[in-house]
């Protein structure tokens, strides 16, 4: 017997078909604005949610200009795509600079903040995820540490956990 990725997919999850509730095209327009209360940075999110996408999240992320995201980790994979702007990465022990049209990675359960460096312009991020894919499994994790750094995230949540 051969395994079938498709048939195991759709065995821990109903399939989702596209239709006027979940259309195969989504606009800018229409992404979902997720409150502040959930974000715990002064970015903005606004989620493709009405793509009929089962395992993995986009985002339209936006940093404001001299601003940052917050110092997080989670389970899952992320890969920014940068829209527009310029910043760094922090990234556990690591800072990794960008521009317009880099793909930032962010790895599982690694300390991480994005920065905008510019002083006037935001940053927009296109941002894509596997967290679906992971509650999916009940695996989904994320912490906040707030706008700290890794040594101050460590500090609060443990190194190794």
């Amino acid at each position: 017997m051969t395994f079938d990725m498709a048939a195991f997919l759709g065995a821990i999850s109903d399939v989702v078909k596209p239709g006027p509730a979940r259309p195969i095209v989504v606009h800018d327009k229409e992404l979902e604005t997720l409150p502040a209360a959930q974000v715990h940075n002064p970015t903005t999110l606004r989620i493709a949610g009405a793509l009929p996408t089962s395992t993995f999240e986009i985002f339209r992320q936006t940093i404001p200009a001299g601003l940052s995201s917050d110092m997080q980790r989670h389970y899952h994979e992320t890969v920014h795509y940068v829209i527009s702007g310029h910043g760094h990465t922090e990234l556990e022990d690591e800072v990794a600079e960008w521009e317009e049209g880099a793909f930032v990675y962010t790895p599982p359960w690694t300390w991480h903040r994005h920065y905008n460096d510019s002083a006037e312009a935001p940053v927009e991020f296109l941002t894509m995820e596997n967290s679906r894919l992971l509650a999916l499994f009940g695996v989904a994790r994320r912490q906040s540490a707030g706008l700290v750094s890794v040594d101050e995230a460590r500090a609060r949540f443990g190194g190794g956990e």
